[in-house]
């Protein structure tokens, strides 16, 4: 009875060890002032995205991270008392080899080829963790078998973020959030960076902090 009893907890431990995750690295110089009735607007860095829509989608999650701290959207640009400058980005990726266990003959690999499902961090089937290189697990393969090379692209994406006064144009807040991943998918990956920026904001001045963004959060 009594192990009827452990069953739940530990399946609950199971499923917070199997939490797919973004580790994102923060890095912040801010002199904000505290939300007093100021209002923003915010634009493009790069003029090419203005009146694009994706970047609308990305500048409306920023939009509610600073109402959720209390600023106010302006009316019109002349009328803010702070402007937000927004970018983001993804590289084209860069192929790094490594090793892993062998896994013989028959069995060792999941479906084609790759121990995984999961396009970002976290999940390997049945809940197995696969971070980065670590695709290594008992049920398919042997520690005893040759190592088997294998390559695998990593992309490096980014939000850099970028608050300042109007009309002196005195910066208050420089922001950056970064993420290498397997994928670059920036639809997924934005939103999640956006949530790195904005944890803890306006955060320490010259301060580089590691957030990791459980990914069914996106917002």
């Amino acid at each position: 009875m009594r192990a009827f009893r452990l069953l739940p907890i530990l399946l609950l431990t199971v499923l917070a060890a199997c939490t797919a995750t973004l580790p994102a690295s923060v890095k912040r110089f801010q002199a904000m002032p505290a939300p007093t009735g100021q209002s923003f607007v915010i634009q493009p860095r790069d003029t090419a995205k203005s009146g694009s829509l994706e970047f609308a989608t990305y500048a409306n999650i920023v939009r509610d991270r600073l109402l959720a701290q209390g600023y106010q959207a302006a009316a019109s640009a002349q009328a803010a008392t702070l402007v937000v400058t927004l970018d983001y980005g993804v590289s084209n990726g860069r192929e790094r080899v490594a090793t892993r266990p062998g896994f013989g003959t028959g069995y060792g690999r999941g479906y084609y080829g790759f121990p995984y499902a999961y396009p970002y961090y976290g999940r390997g089937f049945y809940g197995r963790p696969a971070f980065y290189g670590s695709f290594y697990d008992p049920f398919w393969g042997s520690a005893f078998d040759a190592p088997e090379v294998y390559s695998y692209t990593v992309f490096n994406s980014f939000v850099d973020m970028k608050i300042a006064r109007t009309g002196t144009n005195e910066s208050v807040f420089e922001g950056r959030a970064e993420a290498n991943t397997r994928s670059d998918d920036l639809t997924r990956l934005v939103p999640n960076l956006v949530t790195a920026m904005f944890t803890n904001f306006p955060g320490r001045s010259g301060e580089r902090v590691r957030v990791n963004v459980p990914l069914d959060k996106q917002r």
